[in-house]
């Protein structure tokens, strides 16, 4: 069996695709009717789809044809993954002398030879700088294909125990803490206003008055007041869904930044909106923060997530904020500041494994331009 020989064409492919899955990290594609050819994806790669075709491609023809087919199934991928562009990378490894070296809108082409050394290929190499040094070795025989099919098995292994590291639910502490200073602070303060002794909504409600005469912790107070037991019902118990599932899948540290950043923000637009004689209250608008984040955090894990992010994650931002729209007591300004807070502050705090360096300093500069912008036009402007 050491001896068993393997096929130099399927000998690339496997090269190619134990390369881009244990490296790369692509993810295999199921297509229908695909035979002797490798479909791949990574929605945060450069080339969002890599196929890999064995099969013989005659002339011009038939490479129309199949860049034809190339765009149908990318159609199907950009729809399913939400991608706003999708670039990919046709790899042939067997066509005729008579076929053009072409490729089409958002398909490049790589021609491989039947004999080719990927290690000397300039333009794959050019593309992917490390191949030469990562590709595994070609040797003939039951040992490379043990080999190969050993490393994808290790690579998806690794994949699913991180899928069950972030996915699987946590205790949601600080969530909990959270639901349970707004249940403390709204007795208080409904005792203070039963009795007549102190007034906690006026002392901690946000005014855009109070705020700029030295207010300044109204921006955080005012998230934990709410008006009445419906309000607080309602708002807490978004707080314990979407809490306590963002909590568990950033952490606490990040949960923390991302809920005060989107309740501070919120409450800054929601002071230059209201004006001075406006009066907001809730902790809706770090509410809306955590909306943005799962929006944010589902973008990059919409492999796993696409379902819930077109049916639950964008339906439910947008029905609240027409539902804001609609009534005239809901202080759709902070929810909107909230919203955008959580989006950026997400950006700059990253997720772990899918955000790269670049989305973090864009999250921070983010950040710190819209807080920068809505503290000038209310303290100083």
């Amino acid at each position: 069996m050491k001896n068993a020989k393997v096929d130099k064409k399927d000998q690339l492919l496997m090269q190619l695709a134990h390369y881009f899955i244990t490296v790369e990290n692509y993810t295999p594609i199921v297509v229908r009717g695909a035979h002797n050819e490798i479909w791949l994806e990574n929605t945060d790669a450069a080339y969002k789809i890599v196929r890999i075709n064995g099969n013989h491609v005659h002339n011009n023809e038939q490479l129309d044809f199949d860049l034809f087919k190339i765009k149908n199934i990318a159609k199907q991928v950009k729809k399913r993954t939400l991608s706003f562009s999708l670039n990919t990378l046709n790899i042939l490894l067997d066509s005729g002398i008579m076929v053009d070296h072409k490729g089409g809108k958002n398909i490049d082409c790589i021609f491989l030879k039947e004999n080719e050394n990927l290690a000397k290929n300039k333009e794959l190499n050019g593309m992917f700088p490390d191949l030469k040094d990562k590709i595994v070795d070609s040797k003939d025989g039951l040992e490379f294909v043990i080999n190969i099919t050993n490393d994808i098995n290790q690579k998806t292994a690794k994949d699913n125990e991180e899928y069950e590291r972030i996915f699987k639910r946590k205790d949601g502490l600080v969530t909990k803490f959270l639901i349970v200073l707004n249940v403390l602070l709204f007795i208080a303060s409904s005792v203070g206003a039963i009795t007549g002794k102190f007034d906690l909504f006026t002392a901690l409600a946000l005014n855009k008055t109070y705020v700029q005469h030295g207010g300044i912790y109204r921006l955080i107070t005012a998230g934990f007041m709410h008006a009445n037991i419906f309000h607080l019902i309602m708002n807490m118990y978004s707080l314990h869904v979407i809490g306590e599932q963002l909590e568990s899948y950033l952490g606490k540290s990040k949960f923390l930044a991302i809920y005060f950043f989107s309740m501070i923000l919120g409450n800054l637009l929601s002071c230059l909106v209201n004006g001075p004689f406006g009066w907001a209250l809730g902790a809706s608008g770090a509410i809306f923060g955590l909306m943005g984040a799962l929006l944010y955090f589902g973008y990059h894990y919409r492999l796993y997530l696409d379902n819930a992010l077109k049916t639950q994650i964008i339906p439910l931002i947008v029905l609240n904020l027409m539902v804001g729209f609609m009534f005239t007591n809901i202080d759709n300004a902070g929810h909107i500041g909230g919203l955008v807070g959580g989006l950026f502050m997400t950006m700059a705090v990253g997720i772990k494994n899918r955000s790269s360096l670049q989305d973090t300093i864009n999250g921070t500069i983010c950040s710190l331009i819209s807080l920068g912008f809505l503290s000038y036009l209310l303290f100083l402007a």
